[in-house]
């Protein structure tokens, strides 16, 4: 993850949100381990939003799936995210794997702000405009 892509992708991220939905986000970018990189916060961002956005970058990161995957994994074990000993795990959705040209993680992107599928809707347009990129 290069900070051109991290600031392609809060852009992109902010002119999604803007344009499609009307409202303010937060968007983290994290590196492949989880460590944030690149973050943003629109006027008018709930608070709760900053620590929930970079929560899902980090958790797609570390667990190497989207966090909806993560969730249907929690629920599909009956197992809460404590049972990974990170505190910092979220399946909330709106967390999504940024992957290299070679298929490897190469970061994640955060978004929270919006509902749950919005917020969804937002990351995955930030993978598919990342993979363009490394193409």
């Amino acid at each position: 993850m290069n900070a051109q892509l991290a600031e392609k992708l809060i852009a992109a991220a902010i002119t999604k949100a803007k344009t499609d939905y009307g409202r303010p986000i937060c968007v983290a970018i994290c590196d492949c381990y989880g460590f944030l990189t690149a973050f943003a916060s629109m006027d008018g961002a709930p608070v709760r939003s900053i620590q929930l956005s970079q929560g899902k970058a980090y958790s797609a990161a570390r667990m190497g799936v989207d966090t909806v995957a993560f969730l249907e994994r929690l629920h599909a074990n009956n197992i809460p995210a404590s049972y990974f000993c990170d505190d910092k795990l979220t399946g909330l959705p709106g967390g999504c794997v940024l992957r290299g040209a070679g298929g490897g993680v190469i970061g994640a992107v955060g978004i929270s702000g919006l509902t749950p599928d919005e917020d969804v809707a937002v990351a995955k347009a930030l993978v598919a405009l990342a993979s363009a990129q490394n193409a």
